[in-house]
């Protein structure tokens, strides 16, 4: 059955991802993913093993780098695999498995920027208060409702997709089990699913970029405030990282989303492509531009390559 693109079935035990990207895309894939491991890493063993970083801020940069390890680690391995050893059939459990996880820990990592943003609105505008709003308990219960709203909010995608009747094909033209490219597979009325894709997509985009934005309006507002150009410098300094890693999410997500969505013109690899550096360049990204911009971290780092080297 997996051998074939025609033979009708109802409840597949495979479906086959086709990835017709050239091997050697899989060289900077998998360095980025190296990386993306390495780097995270780093900065969860950074943040336990120093004190002075055990705050809010910090709280939710661990957050991120544990949610970019399972994103990234949820795709590449058999994204390696498909390039390499040619093994691209995945068992419809597995595939739906793989769905819910890279679609639910999209959603946490656009939450847990939501909650940055709200760090660095109290850090800017309420610098006096920010250690009795934020408190361990408080940031505690911001991340349980980030893990909360993810797992609840995804979990009708493989339930959705599992009632489907799949009778035309077993081949998702992707490297990976994407939502909508598993359903579209389906010879049944997919509306519910494609409608609920665009209530989370528009959930996730439209209101946690709303709720980005105004913190961003009043920390803008609060920066152009200060009474010298120094001083907004240094206040601004503190949230660039976050404006970077936020462009880096949202930008490639949209596009990644619209091109699934209407982007029926271009080329099967050009898809692949995207949507592949979509999950990976994000978690790479992330650690780098934290280590490079936040001192604290950037210090830490210095301190074991230079204790290490004595």
């Amino acid at each position: 059955m997996s051998d074939s693109n025609t033979t009708e079935f109802i409840n597949p035990s495979t479906f086959i991802l086709l990835d017709t990207a050239h091997v050697w895309i899989s060289i900077p894939f998998c360095t980025m993913y190296v990386i993306a491991i390495l780097g995270n890493f780093t900065i969860l063993f950074i943040v336990k093993t120093e004190l002075s970083l055990h705050g809010p801020m910090y709280y939710f940069l661990c957050m991120l780098a544990v949610t970019d390890l399972v994103l990234s680690t949820s795709t590449l391995p058999k994204m390696l695999a498909i390039f390499w050893f040619n093994s691209k059939e995945i068992s419809f459990s597995a595939c739906l498995t793989q769905m819910y996880f890279i679609h639910c820990f999209v959603v946490m990592e656009s939450g847990i920027f939501v909650a940055m943003a709200l760090d660095r609105y109290v850090a800017v505008c309420n610098p006096l208060r920010h250690s009795t709003i934020l408190t361990n308990h408080v940031v505690a219960k911001i991340g349980l409702a980030i893990v909360l709203r993810g797992s609840m909010l995804v979990l009708p995608y493989p339930f959705l997709a599992r009632q489907w009747p799949y009778c035309r094909t077993n081949i998702i033209p992707h490297s990976y089990c994407e939502h909508i490219a598993v359903v579209k597979l389906a010879c049944a009325d997919i509306r519910i699913s494609s409608y609920y894709g665009l209530f989370v997509a528009f959930l996730m985009t439209c209101l946690d970029v709303f709720c980005i934005a105004m913190s961003y309006t009043q920390i803008l507002r609060a920066i152009f405030s200060r009474p010298t150009k120094d001083t907004r410098l240094k206040t601004f300094g503190t949230c660039s990282s976050h404006l970077c890693v936020i462009l880096i999410f949202y930008i490639p997500s949209l596009f990644s989303f619209l091109m699934h969505r209407f982007g029926h013109n271009l080329a099967l690899h050009f898809h692949i492509i995207i949507a592949n550096l979509y999950l990976l360049v994000p978690p790479m990204l992330n650690p780098i531009i934290y280590g490079v911009s936040t001192k604290q971290i950037r210090d830490r780092l210095l301190q074991l390559f230079t204790h290490n080297r004595t």
